[in-house]
């Protein structure tokens, strides 16, 4: 073998080795992430839950205040939600 396939073995090597190590970070990273977004849509996840439940009670004689309703309950959790994407892109550029 000669020294030139040597090398390019090694180098080859590390690259692999460094995809590895990349790959197996980035998949730390992942699930750090995904365990954060969970713990912070806890709450959002069981009030939507409980906005579905309170729709499928709705009929003919209470639609439209139970629309209302929920109309004003989605719009009150997609401001939570908004606001704590600025308040979590304000953290990270500080």
């Amino acid at each position: 073998m000669s020294k030139t396939t040597a090398r390019w073995l090694v180098v080859l090597g590390i690259v692999v080795v460094g995809f590895v190590v990349g790959i197996y970070l980035q998949d730390l990273k992942h699930k750090e992430s995904t365990a954060a977004a969970w713990k912070a849509n806890r709450f959002n996840v069981s009030r939507f839950n409980k906005i579905m439940r309170y729709a499928g009670e709705m009929n003919s004689d209470n639609w439209s205040i139970m629309r209302d309703s929920i109309g004003g309950q989605l719009d009150s959790l997609m401001i939570l939600r908004f606001r704590k994407e600025v308040d979590s892109m304000k953290a990270a550029q500080k």
